[in-house]
């Protein structure tokens, strides 16, 4: 139940990471968002991050093997990046019209998930 716990956990913080990271290039469509300096739309950012913490923080303290978890800190670290990558991608597929996913981008993606194989394997 834990692996669960921490992978959703996980998902959720990328969520808001992936919208505080590269969401205001989107919103920058939006007339009222569009007037906004440089200042405001970090401060935006990082009230974002900020629930991505939220997340982020109990993901890990309830994953980590010296917590008790599933997982050790190898294994943590490329999960994370793995559903950084899918959510990202879900992002902008959906999101950013413009932008398209190519076999390049699959084939490094094939890599990454060789890396979690490895990272995972005993």
């Amino acid at each position: 139940m834990k692996e669960i716990t921490t992978i959703l956990l996980l998902t959720v913080s990328n969520i808001f990471m992936t919208m505080a990271w590269y969401g205001h290039l989107k919103f920058a469509e939006w007339k009222w968002f569009s007037k906004l300096g440089l200042f405001a739309v970090i401060l935006i950012s990082w009230g974002l991050a900020f629930f991505e913490y939220c997340f982020q923080v109990p993901a890990n303290k309830y994953g980590y093997s010296g917590n008790g978890g599933p997982f050790n800190l190898w294994q943590l670290k490329v999960l994370q990046e793995v559903i950084t990558l899918v959510v990202f991608t879900v992002f902008t597929i959906l999101v950013f019209r413009t932008e398209s996913f190519r076999a390049n981008h699959l084939i490094g993606f094939m890599f990454l998930v060789l890396a979690v194989y490895f990272i995972f394997k005993k």
